[in-house]
């Protein structure tokens, strides 16, 4: 066993270049954006011999050595640019390339897409019994078969769209396979969160205070302190310079592990709504294919997206699961549990502010 602060200095580096990673992608997934074909805008760039002449909108596909079948920036879509980045940059190619490798989609027809899911919800119940336990190394055990999950979340929508021949990122809203995903889903978050409340109820927080006058502290503080263990003395003689640590009640630990949950459960409707409606007004073919071009190459679009890659359900997920595996589980949830649904505010206020903004821009086509 590597020792704690080695172990902290290589998951930090470790963190960091996926940052830089994720950063270069978005980089490169805005250029091929600006610069090549979108295929549901092809009509467009063949007729529009300005851009030809300018060398833009090009075959991304013949400028590129990543061969498309695990590229993630080959078929760029609404869904796909407010996708979180683990997803889309990580998980995306890798559940392409392990599809490919054992031909899911087009050798193996018996496995479905709703059995990858079915077979994910019992890989998040086992995470969360492996959460409840007392050993951080069994704890991070349940956070890898939950990152697990969340890859076998990936690989059941990519085999869907390619035994459908869809490429790219796309919600097909209303279908049995929409609805067995998000079921399942909605059962794999409820189970890590449960977990989690049963680890901090048996293990319950510490609130510290030191070098605290006994007679200052309240007196419901007071009662829980209740073993030696709860009371660490630096000086035997004197009550100056004694650190109490008292327990967290375990109704705190429901309010704030509620609050998040209730986050997860915001972020997810309103990333669901504007996945809806900016497929409709941009990819539908109601509204106008040269006004809908531009503003998906835009940067205002490309930004207003960014947004929900950053706070969409997923990203909360992939912070929570950090959170754990490095034992500050207790710590982020007090630093977001509030905080939070600021950003989600902002975001959601923005988002509305752009839809309303874009329908005048596309033209009410009724």
């Amino acid at each position: 066993m590597w020792p704690s602060s080695q172990a902290s200095k290589m998951l930090t580096v470790l963190l960091a270049l996926i940052v830089l990673y994720c950063v270069a992608m978005d980089t490169m997934l805005f250029l091929r954006i600006r610069y090549y074909k979108i295929d549901v805008y092809d009509e467009i760039a063949e007729a529009n011999a300005t851009e030809r002449a300018k060398g833009n909108l090009r075959s991304y596909e013949s400028a590129v050595w990543v061969p498309c079948v695990v590229n993630p920036l080959c078929y760029p879509t609404v869904k796909a640019l407010l996708v979180d980045h683990v997803n889309h940059y990580l998980y995306g190619p890798l559940s392409a390339a392990v599809d490919l490798g054992l031909r899911i989609s087009h050798g193996v027809p018996f496995i479905t897409p709703n059995m990858i899911s079915f077979f994910h919800v019992f890989v998040a119940l086992v995470g969360a019994k492996l959460l409840t336990c007392q050993s951080l190394t069994t704890r991070r055990i349940g956070i890898v078969l939950f990152q697990l999950r969340m890859f076998l979340d990936d690989l059941d929508g990519h085999v869907a769209r390619e035994r459908k021949n869809i490429k790219g990122e796309k919600s097909e809203v209303g279908t049995l396979g929409y609805w067995v995903d998000g079921v399942c889903d909605l059962i794999g978050v409820a189970a890590m969160v449960a977990g989690i409340v049963l680890y901090l109820r048996s293990n319950p927080p510490r609130r510290g205070y030191r070098n605290t006058p006994l007679s200052t502290l309240p007196y419901h503080q007071l009662k829980e302190i209740n073993s030696s263990e709860d009371i660490e003395k630096e000086h035997a003689a004197s009550e100056v310079g004694i650190s109490y640590k008292t327990k967290v009640s375990f109704r705190r630990v429901v309010q704030v592990v509620g609050l998040f949950s209730g986050q997860m459960v915001i972020s997810s409707i309103a990333w669901n709504r504007y996945i809806d409606a900016y497929q409709e007004l941009l990819e539908g073919t109601a509204w106008d294919v040269t006004r809908r071009a531009a503003v998906f190459r835009s940067g205002v679009f490309f930004s207003a997206t960014g947004m929900w890659r950053v706070v969409n359900p997923h990203s909360y997920l992939h912070l929570l699961s950090l959170a754990v595996f490095s034992d500050k589980t207790w710590g982020f949830l007090r630093a977001v549990h509030h905080t939070g649904f600021l950003c989600l505010v902002a975001a959601v206020v923005a988002s509305e502010y752009y839809v309303v903004s874009m329908r005048r821009l596309l033209g009410d086509p009724s």
